[in-house]
């Protein structure tokens, strides 16, 4: 039996994974969590045999929460259930510590195997991204390719419109230097102002319009 611990800020969409589970015999909802921190607390308290998260949790989100949970928690799988197809998101993803990735318009056979697969130690990449992360050529690599996953953060952050303040709670980061890591990411982009970060964001499919 799999333990696995949802984590989502939308209640509803919790409760969604809950009924696609909970048919499945080799597999049970151990506990959910809404926040980040959360996320942590529950993962010390050990049972959990797989992790099924979303990326943008308050508190603790993105990279970071990958990077805190391999940290904290190193023996449970990270299944990551997001909304982003941006290949360039989804390797940073993989190669910041996740098992395994799948976007939540993903046939919920899909998300099945997934969950049994990094659960019993392999890894796992939504099929419909396949191509694209083995097809797509280095020298075709986006501009945001070349910032580094804390410049990558700020940027996806900044693009969804939180204020520097906001985005140093999520970072652990003081406000003077999430504005430093803003300004480098402009200048690697040839970014000037909010509103072409914000064009650059959603012509490169990292923000939803």
């Amino acid at each position: 039996m799999l333990r696995i611990l949802i984590a989502d800020d939308h209640s509803i969409v919790r409760s969604g994974l809950k009924q696609i589970i909970a048919s499945e015999t080799d597999l049970e909802v151990a506990d959910e969590a809404s926040q980040g921190r959360e996320i942590l607390s529950r993962l010390r308290l050990g049972g959990i045999d797989v992790l099924l998260t979303d990326l943008s949790m308050p508190g603790l989100s993105n990279l970071d929460l990958i990077s805190r949970v391999r940290s904290e928690a190193p023996d449970v799988p990270i299944l990551v259930l997001s909304m982003h197809n941006e290949v360039q998101l989804v390797s940073r993803v993989l190669r910041s510590g996740a098992a395994g990735y799948v976007t939540k318009d993903c046939a919920p056979s899909t998300l099945l195997a997934a969950i049994r697969k990094v659960g019993n130690g392999g890894r796992f990449i939504d099929p419909c991204l396949t191509d694209a992360m083995i097809f797509d050529p280095p020298e075709d690599s986006p501009p945001h390719a070349k910032l580094t996953n804390r410049e990558f953060a700020v940027l996806k952050f900044c693009s969804e419109g939180l204020s520097l303040t906001e985005i140093g709670e999520m970072l652990h980061l003081s406000a003077k230097t999430v504005s430093t890591y803003k300004t480098r990411l402009m200048q690697k982009l040839g970014i000037e102002n909010n509103a072409d970060l914000v064009r650059y964001a959603l012509r490169h499919g990292l923000i939803m319009e």
